[in-house]
C-alpha cells in the first residue's frame, strides 16, 4: 500500500511538472512550486539520475514481500506510463525537452497576459 501511494505521488508529480504551468495561469503564486519542480524533472531526465521516489517505492515493495505489480490498478495503468519498456537515454532527453518547451510556451503566454493586465492598470 505504501509503495502504491509513492507511485501515485510520483505520477502526480510528473503531471505537475508537465502540465503545472496551466495551473499557474489560474493561480500565479503556484509558480514558486512549479518552476523548481520543472527544473528538478528536467534535471532528472537530462542527467539520467533516478528520482528518489523510485528506490523508495522498490524498498517498500520488497519490505512488504511483493515481487510484482500484477492485479493492481496503479501498477497496471500508471507504472507503464512512468516506466515504459524500452525507455532509452535519447527518449529521456526528448522528454526533458518537451517538458521544458511546453512550460516555456505556457509561461510565455502567462507573461504576455500579465503584461497586458499591468498595462491596463496604468
Amino acid at each position: 500500500m505504501g509503495a502504491d501511494a509513492i507511485v501515485a505521488l510520483h505520477f502526480a508529480f510528473v503531471l505537475f511538472v508537465v502540465l503545472g504551468g496551466l495551473l499557474v495561469l489560474r493561480w500565479p503564486r503556484l509558480v514558486w512550486l512549479h518552476v523548481p519542480a520543472v527544473i528538478w524533472g528536467a534535471l532528472i531526465e537530462f542527467t539520467g539520475w533516478i528520482c528518489p521516489l523510485t528506490p523508495l517505492e522498490n524498498r517498500l515493495r520488497r519490505a512488504s514481500g511483493e515481487t510484482g505489480y500484477q492485479g493492481d490498478f496503479i501498477a497496471h495503468y500508471i507504472l507503464p506510463v512512468l516506466y515504459p519498456n524500452g525507455l532509452t537515454r535519447n527518449d529521456q532527453l526528448m522528454l526533458g525537452c518537451v517538458a521544458l518547451a511546453l512550460n516555456a510556451v505556457i509561461y510565455g503566454f502567462a507573461f504576455v497576459r500579465h503584461r497586458r493586465r499591468t498595462a491596463k492598470d496604468i
